[in-house]
């Protein structure tokens, strides 16, 4: 089993930044790729970034350029710097891992964090 801990979400005003965290944990040998989705109220959970174990990363279209993700080995630890927020980014932002060829599709994630809310308001 993987363990998955997101941190780093709150409140921010629009074109503000925030950097969310997730700390991997457990049978992390089975992960090769990992990234973050995100789930407003009413909408279905849109992939956000993902990033591979070789550092290959990919972007939805309404963050790239914003948003930037990246990894810690060491730390075991995905980062997602978040800038120049919308209200349109406000969400739960959810970490996932799994392998590199299913990372991309919601249905196919083989773990998930709890979450952390996201807020843009001013």
């Amino acid at each position: 089993q993987v363990q998955l801990v997101e941190s780093g979400g709150g409140l921010v005003q629009p074109g503000g930044s925030l950097r969310l965290s997730c700390a991997t944990s457990g049978s992390i040998f089975s992960i090769t790729a990992m990234g973050w989705y995100r789930q407003a109220p009413g909408k279905q959970r849109e992939l956000v970034a993902t990033i591979t174990d070789g550092g290959s990363t990919t972007y939805g279209n309404s963050v790239e350029d914003r948003f930037t993700i990246s990894r810690d080995n060491a730390k075991n630890t995905v980062y997602l710097q978040m800038n120049s927020l919308k209200p349109e980014d406000a969400a739960v932002y959810y970490c996932a891992a799994g392998s590199w060829f299913d990372i991309t599709s919601a249905t196919q994630v083989a773990y998930w964090g709890k979450g952390t809310l996201v807020t843009v308001s001013s």
